[in-house]
């Protein structure tokens, strides 16, 4: 097992390690990391003028496995003041997932800029989170986990903060973004509220919404699960880092026993 979470291949071929792997299959990832790699390949196309992803969503197309993946990015849509751009993992051929962020010129604000909300305590002052006991992967013992509110090993809602162990790429440092979306699609699971033996609540997709770029190791989120009576749920999240609120992610949700099939 390397000591990161991808091992640089040559060009835009990555090899995914054991850190990568999910809870709920050895052989394919958790999405937090495949999610973090699509947006280090947004962040590395140039642009011609100071610019920030402004909404990132994070398209699930399949399962990523755990072994060799291929990286492709472009500018999509090309602007002075707005553009949209994208990147798409593949395995064996198969493209496992897609991300597109719309990436928005950047200016002074600063007098006019809203307070993001209340802070959560902070990571030095949670505790160790504990998972239930059918929860394995690497990638749940790659993360520092610290609990503030709620359990991740109880149901419900839940605020946790979280720290890569590990570097996403190997021989890099990880920006602020790749470590918030390294962390960003375990809402549904940090607050989870059904018993994982019984039920399925998969997420299609992962919506991230920023108003700032975060900074340091430590990010944090603050989740709920909502589940409708037609097999629908969203996970929603309050990402931050340590001076405050930074964005909101979403997450669609397929919520169904798990003896009627994972979809």
């Amino acid at each position: 097992m390397g000591d990161a979470f991808f091992l640089p291949l040559g060009g835009e071929r990555y090899e995914a390690t054991d850190h990568t792997t999910g809870p709920w299959n050895p052989g394919a990832q958790h999405f937090g990391p495949p999610s973090a790699l699509l947006v280090r390949g947004l962040e590395r196309l140039e642009s011609a003028h100071p610019a920030q992803l402004a909404r990132v969503t994070v398209e699930i197309l399949g399962p990523a496995p755990v072994g060799e993946l291929e990286q492709r990015s472009w500018i999509e849509r090309p602007g002075r003041t707005v553009e949209l751009v994208q990147s798409e993992l593949s395995a064996n051929g198969r493209t496992v997932a897609r991300a597109s962020g719309w990436r928005i010129a950047t200016s002074d604000t600063a007098d006019i800029a809203t307070d993001g909300g209340p802070l959560l305590p902070s990571a030095d002052a949670g505790a160790e989170a504990a998972f239930p006991d059918d929860w394995q992967g690497g990638y749940l013992h790659a993360i520092e986990w610290r609990s503030v509110r709620g359990a991740i090993s109880s149901p419900g809602p839940a605020a946790v903060w979280g720290r890569q162990r590990y570097p996403l790429v190997d021989g890099e440092e990880p920006t602020g973004l790749q470590r918030l979306f390294a962390i960003a699609d375990s809402g549904n699971g940090v607050s989870h509220f059904l018993p994982t033996a019984d039920w399925w609540f998969i997420n299609s997709e992962l919506t991230v919404h920023l108003r700032r770029m975060p900074e340091g190791e430590w990010i944090g989120l603050d989740a709920v699960t909502l589940v409708g009576p037609h097999g629908i749920g969203t996970a929603t999240s309050t990402l931050h880092d340590r001076s405050g609120p930074v964005g909101t992610g979403a997450q669609a949700l397929l919520v169904r026993p798990r003896q009627a099939g994972g979809g």
